[in-house]
């Protein structure tokens, strides 16, 4: 992956968070998922399938539990598609 793959991935991801959490809420890739965006498991789950589809990639339910951040996801994500 490029780093404008890795931007583009970034953008994306950042855009689907931000129809998950309330307006106000500034996403940026420290932000933490549950601290500051409130993602619960269920919008977790409901986003890591959406990110499956979007890069026809399956995500290992057990790689989660590294993920704190929105950057950490975009590496995941990154990871996956370079394995």
């Amino acid at each position: 992956m490029t780093a404008s793959d890795y931007d583009e991935t970034m953008q994306l991801l950042c855009d689907r968070l931000g129809s998950l959490v309330s307006s106000d809420t500034p996403i940026t890739p420290e932000s933490n998922l549950i601290g500051q965006l409130a993602i619960d498991s269920i919008k977790l789950l409901n986003l890591i399938m959406e990110i499956e589809d979007t890069f026809d990639i399956s995500v290992p339910i057990n790689a989660l539990a590294d993920v704190q951040t929105v950057r950490d996801l975009v590496d995941l994500i990154h990871k996956i598609k370079s394995a």
